[in-house]
């Protein structure tokens, strides 16, 4: 059994360094389990949202994903996706996932399931990300992408996906994360 008595610590106080758009830099003071103090600098953001849309292919019988590819500054290069973002003030992740998808595809979904929730880094990160699948899909025809948002829409096979992650443009771990939670529910993906 852990005792969690031993490693946890507790927090004495905490400020704002920096703040930006899209986070906050903020400086702690921990106190270990043995009494010490120590600083940290975390990010605090808000939570996120990644939406895994399902189509049924109807040659095969398996999922095809409808992903997007957009430019990502931090890596300087193409990304290819699942649609996600930031959730707004006071919004329900399930919401949230439902306008996301509907803004960066043109997919609006009847069915929303909750594969899980992760911190996408608890070292430094005090946000969560929240993981749907999508199902259902109406295709509106209409996509409404952020203002500093370019993103191309396609459908590939789950299986190319699932071959493709973490190789070429398919660069972004919390999609694996997506991924991964997909596939327990839906293990016959990679067979």
């Amino acid at each position: 059994m852990i005792d969690e008595k031993r490693l946890k610590w507790k927090e004495s106080w905490r400020s704002d360094v920096f703040k930006t758009p899209v986070f906050t830099v903020q400086k702690i003071l921990s106190i270990s389990p043995e009494g010490r103090g120590r600083e940290y600098i975390t990010l605090d953001a808000p939570d996120w949202v990644i939406v895994i849309p399902v189509l049924k292919n109807a040659g095969t019988g398996k999922p095809d994903f409808v992903m997007v590819r957009q430019w990502r500054h931090g890596a300087g290069q193409m990304s290819a996706e699942f649609p996600g973002g930031v959730m707004e003030k006071n919004e329900k992740p399930e919401t949230a996932a439902g306008r996301e998808l509907l803004e960066e595809t043109g997919y609006r979904a009847g069915k929303m399931i909750h594969l899980g929730t992760v911190s996408p880094n608890p070292a430094i990160m005090s946000n969560r990300v929240h993981f749907f699948a999508a199902e259902e899909l109406e295709d509106t025809g209409a996509t409404s992408p952020d203002e500093d948002e370019y993103v191309n829409t396609e459908i590939m096979p789950g299986s190319e996906v699932f071959r493709k992650m973490g190789h070429g443009q398919f660069i972004h771990s919390l999609m694996s994360t997506a991924l991964l939670l997909y596939l327990q529910q839906n293990p016959s993906l990679i067979t």
